[in-house]
């Protein structure tokens, strides 16, 4: 019996119930929720659903609860239901019941876990979008991994997902970059406010090489503005495809790849100052055009084009939000750095000029990641060979490889700062979390095939009734699963996922060490192994599902 099954197992006899008139309510009935108690010895699961009506019918929680416990005893999968405390009712479940569970999982594969808790809802996820001047450092890395393994559980709970990556191509930062680019391939000194590090000299080479393959003129011989513009054009496109590919390689792949630029030559821009015109909510002072974003809980009104008649840098995000909008996103989530977090305000405001809603699950949701901060040999690693001044993607996939790298920057909360141990994070101990994972998962696959060696096999029986407390502890924990799948897609926390495959990591291992899933010696196979074997691959499949949806691999030797 599955958790959902003992929820509808309720519903249905709180309805029967009050069919016969003996729970006297009117209206809908809250959904039934139950949980794991949170000492084990109190049962399997647990649920308030009497205490949250009790009222509405007329009756103390705790009479409502008994009600429920002297027709839930009746129910054949049922072992005990006890009332406890102010009327929460505490169940046990029998061991045919919860064993179940096994061949549920089982048979269910990689859609266990799966559901409709956020389905026909199209969310638009934006993460990443670091500017095309240098390789993704260490904070972008956090969100591609976090990004994409958000992307994998909302698309696992229903939503339609579109992984969208924002280039900031426009402004001054491009000409910077450019600048830069010419200045190395001219052998002059980075400007003050350029970008250093091997990268640019490797881009500007690129470059040069690109034209003279093309039969065009070596930029360096050209005037400086001239020269400019090529490496502009040039020097951004490289960068996009090295940026494109450390992503790639990183497990994390996007469905759209947005430019700002677009949104300026497309005429998105003056689209989106119109439908704000045309709703009342932008005016003129001082020769410039604003957004009355104080209207909308800002903290002051926002220029939209300055007082030059040039955009500002507020008039894309207007447009892109729009674009987003208008593609179909009911929901636009923005996954951002620390260093955006004034920035909530007025971008929550402008949702609501626009005349939708902002916040966590609305149309506009935006998510503020911390910093990463990188230890070896317990110093601080703040530089990096190849960008000079910050610590990048491929530094760290170098370092740790892609399956620790992207496991231990999911596992932590965004809203805190990560502090990673290099050392920890690449040792095959079982203080580094993603292999005590790994190896539970590779420990299933191996059990398995020592099973298949004894000619144990799940195919030639299944006893549940026969399983034991040590394999009740197991099923209690895998059939969390669903539930903390769903709750990471609600609260946006791709981190629960990883916390729970640790737990259950442990709880396998625990498993391990008491249960046989072989015969010992001389001992015929019997149904006992069997059935075990039934519960030894649930949890391979359970620890694979979670791993997936991390991006992260599942070996089945190590």
């Amino acid at each position: 019996m599955t958790p959902e099954d003992l929820s509808e197992l309720i519903a249905a006899l709180l309805s029967s119930a009050r069919t016969e008139g003996v729970l006297m309510i009117e209206g809908e009935l809250p959904d039934v929720k139950v949980e794991r108690p949170r000492q084990r010895e109190h049962g399997d699961w647990a649920t308030n659903i009497a205490m949250q009506i009790a009222r509405r019918a007329g009756m103390k929680p705790q009479e409502l609860a008994a009600l429920l416990a002297e027709r839930l005893a009746e129910h054949e999968g049922i072992a005990a239901a006890e009332v406890a405390g102010p009327g929460f009712l505490n169940i046990r479940l029998s061991a045919g019941a919860a064993g179940q569970l096994a061949r549920t999982i089982v048979t269910a594969g990689g859609d266990y876990g799966r559901s409709s808790s956020v389905d026909d809802q199209h969310v638009n996820l934006e993460y990443v979008s670091a500017n095309p001047t240098g390789p993704i450092h260490i904070g972008g890395a956090r969100w591609a991994a976090v990004g994409d393994a958000l992307a994998r559980i909302l698309a696992f709970t229903g939503a339609k997902v579109t992984r969208e990556y924002y280039f900031n191509d426009h402004g001054n930062q491009i000409d910077h970059f450019s600048a830069s680019l010419l200045a190395r391939a001219q052998g002059r000194e980075i400007p003050a406010d350029g970008y250093g590090g091997s990268y640019i000299e490797e881009i500007a080479d690129a470059v040069i090489a690109q034209c003279v393959q093309a039969g065009e003129a070596d930029p360096r011989q050209l005037p400086d503005d001239e020269a400019q513009e090529v490496f502009r054009a040039r020097g951004v496109e490289l960068m996009f495809v090295e940026i494109k590919k450390s992503l790639h390689e990183f497990r994390s792949d996007f469905d759209v790849f947005f430019h700002e630029q677009s949104l300026h030559e497309s005429g998105a821009v003056d689209s989106a100052i119109a439908r704000l015109r045309a709703r009342g909510v932008i005016f003129e002072t001082e020769g410039a055009l604003w957004l009355r974003t104080t209207d909308f809980g800002d903290d002051k009104d926002r220029v939209i084009i300055k007082s030059d008649g040039e955009a500002a840098y507020f008039a894309a995000d207007l447009a892109y939000y729009l674009d987003k909008r208008e593609r179909g996103a009911d929901q636009c989530v923005y996954m951002l750095g620390a260093d955006h977090h004034g920035y909530i305000g007025r971008m929550y405001a402008m949702a609501r000029a626009f005349g939708d809603e902002a916040g966590p699950g609305k149309n506009m949701e935006i998510l503020i990641g911390q910093l990463v901060n990188l230890v070896r040999d317990g110093e601080p690693v703040r530089m990096s060979k190849r960008a000079g001044t910050v610590v990048t993607l491929e530094d760290l996939v170098d370092a740790v490889g892609v399956d620790a790298a992207r496991y231990s920057l999911v596992r932590a909360s965004v809203d805190t700062t990560l502090e990673l141990d290099l050392d920890l994070v690449a040792s095959h101990t079982n203080e580094n979390p993603v292999y005590y994972v790994q190896y539970a998962h590779a420990r299933t696959c191996s059990v398995a095939r020592n099973a298949a060696a004894h000619g144990v096999r799940r195919e030639d029986g299944f006893a549940p009734q026969q399983l034991e407390s040590a394999d009740s502890e197991l099923l209690g924990t895998l059939a969390r699963f669903p539930d903390i799948v769903a709750q990471a897609a609600k609260l946006r926390e791709p981190h629960r996922v990883a916390r729970y495959l640790e737990e259950l990591a442990g709880a396998y291992h625990t498993w391990y060490g008491k249960a046989r899933v072989t015969p010992r010696g001389d001992e015929q196979v019997t149904d006992l192994h069997r059935t075990r074997l039934w519960v030894n691959d649930a949890t391979r499949q359970v620890l694979c599902n979670g791993l997936e949806l991390l991006g992260v691999s599942a070996p089945e030797k190590m």
